[in-house]
């Protein structure tokens, strides 16, 4: 966005279903429409671009079946994800913030490429969130052949709708990506494919649900409902790398990332269980970095495991200077909390409890 809208002052645009609009019992579900492939049009030379979705309810007429209460939120200027900033998360948690009270959950419509991370960030912001909001988006856009839109955002609603079927409680109290017939929490999430509907992967951890025939919620996966209320957070720090290390990589690169003027934090992404290099100039580049109050953190290029700090050699070293170590926490994940966490501007002593514990389902205890 290049302006930072009025959530108040967007308009709120009801969706024709088959709920009675009257129905003070039927749940009530916001769609946050930011842009994506779920919105996109070819333009004038044959590239798809975003474009406004007004008339959702007409270009999905699936949506008149669904027994709910959905009204239609768009941002002003639709947001190709490439382009999504943290300002974009802070606006969103305040648009949640906003509408919190007049809706039983919320969907974000939103590009796939940095939906993880958007996830994550949300996830962080909203502190106590005892609703669903589910990120979801498509392949293939809603007024195309073969779009896998309809049935991302469909079951997206019903997700946001859900209650637990006897104590008649929210199902699901948490941000995540639901695609491709799996919901991810939103901390766990990461983009795997860019030619198959199944674009997304639960990394480290079980899905939170999965549809079939009917909806099928794995309630021991799912956070218990938060007993304080929601709270949304408004601060994030930008001054974030990612460092990927690689056979070969020179003390100049390293020098270059590490010494990025405002650097506050550095996601290291390190082999294996958290190995990497013990060559001299490496170590002292890394304790040149943390003597400057840059905040590292370790985690692993791998898909699946861990990183242990101190179980090879070659990690050992970075446990004993202080980097932080990462357990099971994606990259995405991580690149957010440390924003999030940063953004807090606690102590030292405060700052590292926060960026080694686990905060919204990142990390397996």
């Amino acid at each position: 966005m290049t302006t930072t809208p009025d959530p108040a002052a967007l308009p709120l645009v009801p969706l024709l279903t088959q709920a009675d609009p009257a129905d003070a019992t039927a749940p009530r579900v916001l769609v946050v429409y930011t842009g994506g492939t779920v919105g996109m049009a070819v333009n004038a030379v044959g590239e798809l671009a975003p474009v406004e979705l007004s008339h959702l309810d007409r270009q999905m007429p699936e949506l008149a079946r669904l027994p709910l209460r959905v009204s239609l939120l768009s941002l002003p200027e639709p947001i190709d994800s490439s382009n999504v900033s943290p300002a974009d998360w802070l606006f969103l948690a305040r648009l949640i913030g906003r509408h919190y009270a007049d809706f039983d959950g919320f969907v974000v419509l939103h590009g796939t490429d940095t939906m993880a991370y958007s996830a994550a960030a949300l996830s962080y912001l909203l502190e106590n969130l005892g609703k669903p909001v589910v990120f979801t988006g498509a392949q293939v856009p809603v007024g195309a052949r073969r779009s896998d839109a309809q049935r991302n955002l469909v079951t997206a609603l019903e997700i946001a709708a859900a209650r637990h079927p006897r104590a008649g409680t929210v199902r699901v109290p948490e941000v995540g990506v639901f695609f491709n017939d799996v919901l991810i929490r939103g901390t766990r999430a990461k983009k795997v494919e860019s030619q198959q509907f199944a674009a997304f992967k639960s990394e480290n951890y079980p899905p939170l649900a999965r549809a079939g025939i009917g909806l099928y919620f794995s309630d021991n996966s799912i956070r218990l409902l938060p007993a304080a209320g929601l709270r949304v957070h408004q601060h994030l720090a930008t001054g974030v790398a990612v460092l990927r290390l690689f056979p070969g990589i020179t003390a100049a690169v390293v020098d270059a990332v590490l010494g990025v003027p405002g650097l506050r934090g550095c996601v290291l992404e390190t082999y294996g269980s958290g190995n990497a290099p013990t060559a001299a100039w490496f170590l002292a580049s890394l304790r040149g970095a943390l003597a400057r109050g840059v905040w590292l953190l370790n985690v692993s290029q791998c898909v699946e495991g861990r990183v242990v700090q101190g179980k090879y050699e070659t990690s050992a070293a970075l446990a004993s200077m202080g980097v932080v170590g990462g357990d099971d926490i994606t990259t995405e994940a991580a690149v957010t909390k440390m924003m999030f966490v940063l953004g807090l501007g606690l102590d030292h002593a405060r700052t590292r409890q926060l960026l080694s514990q686990d905060l919204r389902g990142e990390i397996t205890p």
